[in-house]
């Protein structure tokens, strides 16, 4: 997809994720810096930010778990490893992530139950098991293009589904269905 498309999508899940209901009680929201091909996030966090809202974004560690720190707008970004743009500012360990009331995902495709299907390095599995271990029940909302929408994914015993996934064409609601082992 050519970099313009990438960076007009972004605006549109911008104003997609903007109708989550979600959105409008949230304080805190755990969001991403897109990389590549992934649909832009940067008008999505440029806005949260703007609306007022504490954003989270992800600090890889050496062992792909992520610590998290806050957005404090395009220019506080730095470059870090394997192409990823990180917060530049204090670190706020990996837990918290358990105060956010929306976590965005990232995702390569997400299937009819809710299943998301990530890059498999497994940095965003362990964020869902401390959201689980921590009793913290945030909406799991995933960005994808609308083509990533598909009938069903491959599925591991500790993948959890998401609540929503925001494409350009809309938001689409899924039922919590358990994973399958």
């Amino acid at each position: 997809m050519p970099r313009d498309d990438v960076s007009a999508t972004g605006s549109v899940l911008s104003e997609r994720a903007f109708q989550l209901a979600e959105l409008a009680t949230a304080r805190t929201v755990a969001a991403y810096v897109s990389v590549g091909r992934e649909p832009s996030t940067r008008a999505l966090l440029d806005r949260l930010h703007a609306a007022g809202i504490r954003v989270l974004l992800p600090v890889l560690l050496p062992d792909n778990d992520l610590d998290w720190a806050a957005y404090e707008g395009p220019e506080r970004l730095v470059k870090a490893g394997r192409g990823l743009l990180e917060p530049a500012g204090p670190r706020l360990g990996p837990e918290a992530v358990t105060g956010a009331g929306v976590v965005f995902l990232p995702g390569l495709a997400v299937d009819r139950r809710g299943l998301r299907l990530g890059r498999g390095g497994g940095s965003y599995d362990r964020v869902l098991a401390r959201l689980e271990r921590a009793g913290a029940t945030p909406a799991l909302v995933v960005l994808l293009y609308d083509g990533e929408v598909l009938a069903e994914v491959p599925v591991e015993a500790h993948d959890r589904p998401v609540q929503a996934a925001v494409t350009p064409s809309g938001v689409h609601r899924f039922a919590a269905a358990p994973a399958e082992g």
